[in-house]
C-alpha cells in the first residue's frame, strides 16, 4: 500500500520543482543498489532535503524510508502521508523504537535515509556525526551510502524565511560509492570515514554549484569558510548555548 502513496506524492513534487523551475544536477545515483537494503546518509541544510534525497534514489528505481522527527507524523497534512509512505517515526525519548523499526525496513531490504546530524546545521557545514546509522548497517549486514545536497537551503532552511517562487534555484546533488559497515568494526570509525565521504561530497557539490551571491544581501546561504555570511560553527554552538 506504501507505493501507492508516494508515487503520486512523488511525482506532485516533480511538478511542483518544475513550476519553481528548479535546476537539480544529481549525480551518482548508480551507487545507490538497484536491490537489498541499505542506509543513505546525508548532510542535513534545510527541511526539504528528505525530499532531494528521495529523488537521487529514484533512477535506481527505489523509494527511500526516511527516518524524521514524531512531531511530523503529528501533523495533520504532513502525518498521514509520512505514515502511508511507511516512514519512520523517530521520538527521542524512546529512540529505541525508532531502530528497531529502522532494523526490520533494513533487513527487508528497503533504503533507510537517515541524517546523522540529527538537526540541521545552520553553518551549512556538516556538524558531528552520530552514530547510529553505522551502527544499523553493522547490524542489518548491509551498506551506507554517502551523499550530499547543496543549494536547498536557499528554498527552505531553519532561521530564514521560505523561497517557494520560480526562482531557478540550483539544486546540486552528489551521491558517493557505498561505505561497508563489517561487524568486526568500530562503530566510531565507521562513523568517522562516512562522515569524511559526505564532506568530500559537500565539497564536491559545492565547486559544482552553478551561481554565486549575487550581491551583499544574498551571501547568507554560503558557509563563512566561502566568504559568506552563515554564522559559523562556533557562532551557533555559543548561540545554542545561551
Amino acid at each position: 500500500m506504501a507505493e501507492f502513496v508516494y508515487r503520486p506524492v512523488v511525482g506532485f513534487a516533480q511538478a511542483l520543482f518544475k513550476a519553481w523551475d528548479l535546476k537539480i544536477d544529481c549525480k551518482g545515483s548508480e551507487n545507490i543498489p538497484r536491490s537489498g537494503g541499505a542506509v543513505l546518509v546525508s548532510n542535513h541544510i534545510s527541511y526539504l532535503d528528505f525530499v532531494f534525497n528521495g529523488l537521487a534514489a529514484l533512477p535506481q528505481k527505489r523509494l527511500v524510508r526516511f527516518m524524521a522527527k514524531e512531531s511530523v507524523f503529528r501533523h495533520k497534512v504532513s502525518g498521514p502521508l509520512m505514515r502511508g509512505m511507511k516512514h519512520i517515526p523517530v521520538d527521542r525519548t524512546q529512540g529505541e523504537t525508532a531502530y528497531a523499526h529502522a532494523l526490520e525496513s533494513l533487513r527487508s531490504g528497503e533504503i533507510v535515509g537517515v541524517f546523522p546530524e540529527a538537526t540541521i546545521s545552520q553553518s551549512f557545514t556538516l556538524k558531528s556525526f552520530k552514530s547510529g546509522a553505522a551502527r544499523m548497517a553493522q547490524e542489518a549486514g548491509v551498506p551506507l551510502i554517502p551523499m550530499a545536497v547543496w543549494g536547498t537551503q536557499r528554498l527552505w532552511t531553519k532561521g530564514h524565511p521560505r523561497n517557494f517562487k520560480r526562482s531557478h534555484i540550483p539544486i546540486t546533488m552528489r551521491v558517493g560509492e557505498a561505505v561497508a559497515a563489517p561487524r568486526d568494526k568500530y562503530a566510531g570509525a565507521i562513523t568517522r570515514q562516512l562522515r569524511e565521504r559526505v564532506n568530500e561530497l559537500l565539497e564536491a557539490a559545492q565547486r559544482a554549484y552553478p551561481v554565486r551571491p549575487k550581491g551583499p544581501d544574498d551571501t547568507w546561504w554560503m558557509p563563512a569558510h566561502l566568504g559568506g555570511t552563515a554564522p559559523t560553527p562556533e557562532q551557533v554552538r555559543e548561540a545554542e548555548a545561551r
